[in-house]
């Protein structure tokens, strides 16, 4: 080992990382990160139990459904158009990353149900363009407040006052990482 100061390169007593094996990244080879998820406190560890946290929760909400609730997708397409406005159905299937043919059907089912109009487009006529309809965003509205009410029940009967106000401080920390993922 050379004396401190002689090297502007730097090397721990273990010497340098192995090489990796022919055909593999450098980076297959290198040491493990010390951010493991088994590790405590670490962010891995954190983002690794939010997960099995949260993954639970959106799984027993998505479980409530209604005899006439609609599928994932379809309310996915709802949704969309309720927060962006109206569209094209190859504006959603690209929005939503599926092929236009899954959303023309998405699209036709809603529109069965009352829950979306289609309209030819003002500027040009050759496309037509989805809005959600009234009775869409009635639908919307009962589904969220079913939702939200099961969720209050459990936040009322599971959480402490103390509890409620930890998970509230946590909620635009939650937020801040939900637009970086």
């Amino acid at each position: 080992m050379e004396p401190s100061g002689s090297s502007d390169t730097h090397q721990d007593a273990a010497g340098p990382p192995p090489a990796a094996p022919e055909g593999l990244p450098p980076s297959a080879a290198a040491p493990a990160e010390p951010d493991l998820p088994d590790e405590p406190g670490t962010p891995a560890r954190l983002a690794a139990d939010l997960r099995a946290a949260l993954g639970p929760l959106v799984r027993r909400l998505r479980q409530f459904k209604p005899s006439d609730e609609l599928t994932l997708s379809q309310t996915s397409a709802l949704v969309r158009l309720d927060r962006e406005g109206p569209a094209t159905a190859s504006e959603l299937a690209t929005a939503e990353g599926i092929r236009p043919q899954s959303m023309a059907t998405i699209v036709a089912r809603l529109y069965e149900r009352g829950l979306v109009t289609r309209e030819p487009d003002p500027r040009d006529g050759r496309r037509i363009v989805v809005t959600v309809s009234e009775a869409g965003r009635a639908g919307l509205r009962g589904s969220r407040q079913e939702k939200g009410r099961r969720l209050t029940r459990a936040i009322t009967d599971e959480l402490t006052p103390e509890e409620q106000a930890t998970l509230a401080a946590a909620l635009p920390l939650l937020e801040r990482i939900t637009r970086r993922v």
